[in-house]
């Protein structure tokens, strides 16, 4: 497919990635424009074979941890005007549910996760790299809030994680790629100037035919 623009969408956990991405899509949507968005995260390798012990000590907040060869191979068939079969992540058991989701070339391709500018052979499929920075502290309220509610785990997990992974990981493998970002975004309060930023960068709606 001619004229699909891929736009990369990076920062640390609970900066507001996913808020700042369906705000992009929701915009986008307002002007006749259409967008796929496809989540790294869904990509963290399969831990079935190993024991339940064994998986909780993996350290999920390296790049290590997500099985980007198949993200590449994702992305490529998008570009290629073909849809793919996205792994559906069970992060209560760190392992990938039977059931798939069904994702469907669009126009604009958004790349959506922590560690997407640490892997360069990913970083550079972005035609346009957005960072979102905010806080450490609001970062982690966020994560607590999320992962207890939607991820099942307790607060103290939580809390040991963010201290021995989530925060020396987010300086290592996240952060320093905030200077290769086109645009940088404050994760704190209303998105909008922030997505019609974006917008702009994106460019028109190409005119040319998509297939």
């Amino acid at each position: 497919m001619d004229g699909i623009r891929v736009c990369g969408i990076a920062g640390g956990s609970g900066a507001g990635k996913t808020t700042l991405t369906w705000a992009l899509v929701e915009t986008l949507a307002q002007e006749g424009r259409t967008a796929t968005v496809l989540p790294f995260d869904n990509y963290y390798r399969d831990l079935a074979d190993r024991p339940y012990p064994e998986r909780t000590q993996v350290n999920f907040d390296h790049p290590d941890s997500l099985e980007h060869e198949l993200y590449l191979e994702h992305l490529a068939q998008l570009l290629n005007g073909q849809s793919v079969e996205v792994p559906i992540y069970d992060f209560s058991t760190h392992t990938r549910s039977p059931q798939v989701l069904v994702v469907e070339p669009h126009e604009i391709i958004i790349a959506e996760g922590i560690l997407l500018f640490a892997v360069a052979e990913v970083r550079h499929q972005l035609g346009l790299k957005v960072f979102v920075a905010a806080p450490q502290n609001l970062r982690y309220q966020r994560r607590l809030k999320r992962d207890v509610e939607e991820r099942g785990r307790t607060p103290e997990s939580i809390q040991k994680q963010f201290t021995t992974t989530v925060a020396p990981m987010h300086d290592q493998f996240v952060e320093p790629f905030a200077a290769q970002a086109d645009v940088v975004v404050k994760g704190m309060g209303t998105m909008k100037k922030a997505v019609d930023q974006i917008v702009a960068q994106l460019g028109p709606k190409d005119v040319t035919p998509l297939i």
